[in-house]
């Protein structure tokens, strides 16, 4: 649901470049505002290196189009500031999103140059929502990504994510939690994120806790004292082994005989040092004073290479807590998301309409497209994507899958059920979505991840999941290129 806190009612209508409403006010003025157009949301590169992405901030991008309008605040700043004439400020006034969205659910996995959202508009209202349906999918898709990375190398083991006070801001650090509620992280640190979206929230406390006693036993004690049904004491305050551990066993030890079998959910953490050697450690000594059920959680700037090689080299670590490495998905500090006109107005009709680039990747798939799942129909493990013309059949029966890279491999596709990506968002500027809640749209995304290989899923060198264009899109796409090939040789 639309979080309480962070965004209701806030109108980010002119959360976006001022070449926005430049190009807008071009268009109102030519006379072509109202035409008919196809823009569609893609990137071309997974981020670090991944896989896949995972698909994020959709309810976002719901709750911007359902608040777009621009307030008086707005059009007197824009009229004072940009010189806009007065009747194209009143067309402002009375603007309003009536066009179509449709986007892929949250928590779908996601591949380059797959249309993840596709706005059919007017001109003007298409080119108003480009700077801020980007901003809000890229960032929350790189985190959710960033994310289901970490959760990848810890496995079975949870991930908390604490990194609100490393992120670039408020709404990076709320809109980051939320993201990497989605990627799996199973709690978050930030109680703003945890009331907004119904998160749970987790945490234990800082080493200026424990300065703030005369000595860390009796720190420990007042904390274990507080919080008995979740006492994970940080014990590197000083000295880990020789006197952090001892003193929370001796805590554990007095607690279990005041409580009983009800002093549960307890255990250590550790923010520094050799966190392989240590957790070690800690864990013999902690199953030797008769604590087996004791939790080792970690943290101290840890990512999914760090966790990876820590639990390679058989550290006993229980619970990871992640915090700057996740919250600014530091090894890849953004998704370059895009948004690119594929079919617009002429004589009519739709028409579809390609980029042309020195770069083959830059070059857009032309027209109004869907995206298609095919999925094993015992194992539902996905087998690969296709991006097709709207008005295209999709298969039923076997067939050959046609590769768009290399045109004479075919792969045959069978035994399979079909998934259309896309969903209706809004309809003639109606919200028709029923949006899910935090909770379903995690187990969504972890179903998704079920259904890929473990090579597609890899961390490094992973394997590249099949995304191919149907034929027709395929041959429309080369006959465009020829087009313009064509028209600038005449020119």
């Amino acid at each position: 649901m639309t979080d309480p806190g962070m965004n209701k009612s806030r109108n980010l209508t002119l959360l976006t470049d001022l070449y926005q409403v430049n190009m807008a006010y071009a268009y109102y003025q030519s006379g072509t505002a109202e035409k008919q157009v196809v823009f569609d949301v893609f990137f071309r590169k997974n981020p670090c290196g991944n896989g896949y992405t995972v698909a994020a901030g959709l309810e976002q991008v719901v709750d911007y189009i359902r608040h777009f309008h621009f307030d008086d605040e707005d059009l007197d700043y824009l009229k004072d500031t940009q010189g806009y004439s007065a009747n194209f400020i009143e067309y402002l006034r009375n603007l309003s999103f009536s066009g179509d969205i449709d986007a892929v659910p949250e928590g779908t996995w996601v591949f380059p140059h797959e249309p993840i959202l596709r706005v059919k508009a007017h001109l003007i209202q298409a080119q108003l929502l480009e700077t801020t349906i980007l901003t809000l999918l890229n960032h929350q898709s790189l985190i959710a990504t960033k994310t289901a990375r970490i959760v990848e190398a810890a496995g079975e083991d949870p991930v908390l994510e604490f990194g609100l006070r490393r992120a670039q801001g408020p709404d990076a650090g709320v809109y980051g939690a939320r993201a990497a509620f989605i990627g799996g992280a199973a709690a978050t640190s930030n109680l703003m994120a945890g009331k907004c979206f119904h998160i749970p929230v987790r945490g234990t406390h800082a080493h200026s806790f424990v300065q703030s006693f005369d000595d860390e036993l009796s720190a420990f004690r007042a904390f274990a004292a507080t919080f008995p049904q979740r006492t994970i004491l940080l014990v590197d305050t000083y000295d880990t082994l020789s006197q952090g551990i001892p003193n929370a066993i001796r805590v554990f030890r007095e607690m279990r005989k005041t409580h009983g079998d009800t002093f549960q959910n307890f255990g250590i953490r550790l923010d520094s040092g050799d966190l392989a050697y240590l957790s070690k450690s800690a864990r013999k000594m902690l199953d030797e004073a008769g604590f087996p059920e004791a939790k080792i959680a970690a943290s101290s700037d840890l990512d999914e290479y760090l966790i990876q090689d820590l639990k390679a080299q058989g550290a006993r670590i229980d619970i990871w807590g992640v915090g700057t490495n996740l919250i600014t998905s530091s090894s890849c500090p953004a998704l370059a998301g895009v948004y690119k006109l594929a079919a617009r107005e002429r004589d009519g009709v739709l028409a579809p309409e390609i980029k042309r680039s020195d770069n083959p990747d830059k070059i857009n798939n032309p027209g109004l497209k869907k995206l298609v799942r095919f999925r094993n129909k015992d194992t539902r493990e996905a087998i690969l994507d296709l991006i097709m013309l709207e008005e295209e059949p999709v298969p039923t029966d076997a067939f050959l899958a046609f590769d768009p890279v290399h045109p004479w491999k075919k792969k045959r596709i069978e035994d399979f059920e079909v998934e259309p990506l896309l969903k209706p968002i809004f309809k003639d500027g109606e919200l028709v979505y029923d949006l899910p809640e935090i909770d379903e749209i995690r187990h969504y995304a972890a179903t998704e991840k079920r259904s890929f290989s473990k090579e597609v899923r890899r961390l490094t060198n992973p394997h590249i999941y099949h995304v191919d264009l149907s034929e027709q899109l395929f041959h429309l796409k080369q006959q465009l290129l020829e087009a313009v090939r064509n028209h600038s040789k005449s020119n």
